[in-house]
Parts: C-alpha cells; structure tokens; sequence
C-alpha cells in the first residue's frame, strides 16, 4: 500500500503526506523572501533597494526644487 501512495505522489519515500506538509506550510506565516523584504521595506538597510517602491527621478525632481536648482 505503501508503494502504492509514493507512486500517486501523495507520499514521499519517507512517508511523509506531501499535502499536509504543503497546508502546514501554507498557515505558517512569511516565507524567507516575504521576511526578507518586508524587513527591508520596515527597516531600510544596506542592499534593500531592491525591495523599494520609491521613485529615484521623482525625489532628485524633489531635492533640486527645494535646494532652489542648486547644484
């Protein structure tokens, strides 16, 4: 019965049911990349740019209009 699941791929070789780990998995909260970028985001730091949703031109636009087009 055994050989039976693993080859309907509910079973791994272990026996493991691969349908509750992925349930399990699903309720368990962020993954690695969630957290990764929801600490960038709330935290800033180095090389999290990535993560940004801030608009580059958008704050140079900012900056030159409030230093009075001073470079």
């Amino acid at each position: 019965m055994k050989e039976n699941n693993q080859r309907n791929g509910k079973y791994t070789v272990a026996g493991t049911d691969i349908d509750a780990v992925k349930e399990q998995s699903r309720r368990s909260g962020l993954s690695y990349n969630e957290a990764k970028e929801w600490i960038a985001k709330t935290t800033g730091g180095r090389g999290t740019n990535i993560y940004s949703d801030t608009n580059a031109e958008e704050v140079k636009q900012k900056n030159q209009h409030s230093n009075g087009n001073q470079q």
